[in-house]
């Protein structure tokens, strides 16, 4: 069974109290052993906008479901078409100085790993290393038929090779990669099959609608289990494929420390709430922890 897309997630009651000082996560993290569970966003410093802040692309943008995905060979041209613009701009982009920050902090011995909802490889780039991507990754394109993987540059010359007078862009990307178009623009646009068997290709990235993989959801268990503080940076925590691991790690009277513009739904579940610039706060941290 599929799950039913989460898209918003509204508050009730008075906010939990939120502080702009970082000494409670300074205290939290200086025995080590942390974790860190990030959102979109860490990557609004690198122009990738998120999900539900101020200029969240939700308010703009209704994202492809994995089912309307599968459904229809017309959803798949119109998904192909706007993520081969918005590959482009997702290409471009470089770590900021959040992403750099978790990296010093590994290298420190402070974070021990980091699971992340994003798809956009910035905290491999920025030097994490122990990196789980909750939701995947848009520089793989996975078949849904063989299960066969291949590289997205790859499938990018391909598309371009198949639609050769193609010059549509945007202004905009969205965090899931795919960039809005005119109707114009994708009508006409030809979506490519698996070279291998024939089948349908898609991002190797969870859609809304869609499961993480049982094998990868235990593994971040684990990597909850095995650590002694739990650090939320730039996730408003509404779907349940993040916040579980909240809930988890609370239950087993782990702190956790959630470091993000505005409430989340895992206030409720945090010791420690930081109401932040993510980019600006994480390289004071490092400072205040002398990880530079």
């Amino acid at each position: 069974m599929r799950t039913r897309p989460t898209l918003t997630w509204t508050a009730t009651g008075d906010p939990l109290p939120r502080t702009t000082s970082l000494t409670p996560l300074v205290d939290l993290l200086r025995p080590g052993r942390a974790l860190v569970l990030s959102g979109a966003g860490l990557s609004t410093g690198s122009g990738i906008p998120d999900y539900r802040g101020a200029e969240g692309s939700l308010r703009k943008h209704t994202p492809m479901t994995y089912q309307d995905f599968t459904a229809s060979a017309e959803g798949r041209r119109r998904y192909w078409a706007r993520a081969h613009v918005g590959w482009r701009a997702m290409r471009r982009a470089e770590p900021n100085d959040g992403h750099r920050a978790v990296a010093a902090l590994q290298r420190a011995g402070l974070v021990d790993a980091v699971i992340t909802q994003n798809v956009d490889g910035l905290h491999q780039d920025g030097g994490a290393t122990d990196v789980v991507e909750l939701h995947g990754s848009l520089y793989r394109v996975i078949c849904l038929d063989c299960g066969a993987t291949t590289d997205r540059a790859e499938h990018d010359a391909r598309l371009r090779e198949a639609n050769p007078g193609f010059t549509a862009t945007a202004d905009r990307v969205n965090p899931d990669g795919d960039a809005d178009l005119p109707a114009e623009a994708v009508a006409g646009f030809r979506v490519v099959d698996c070279a291998r068997c024939g089948g349908v290709l898609k991002p190797d990235v969870v859609f809304f609608g869609e499961n993480v993989p049982p094998e990868r959801v235990r593994h971040c268990y684990d990597l909850v289990d095995a650590a002694d503080t739990l650090l939320v940076l730039g996730s408003s925590l509404t779907v349940m494929s993040g916040l579980r691991f909240v809930r988890h790690a609370a239950k087993s009277g782990k702190p956790v420390a959630i470091l993000n513009r505005g409430v989340t739904r895992g206030d409720d579940r945090a010791a420690v709430r930081v109401d932040r610039e993510l980019g600006q706060a994480l390289g004071e941290l490092v400072d205040l922890l002398g990880a530079g």
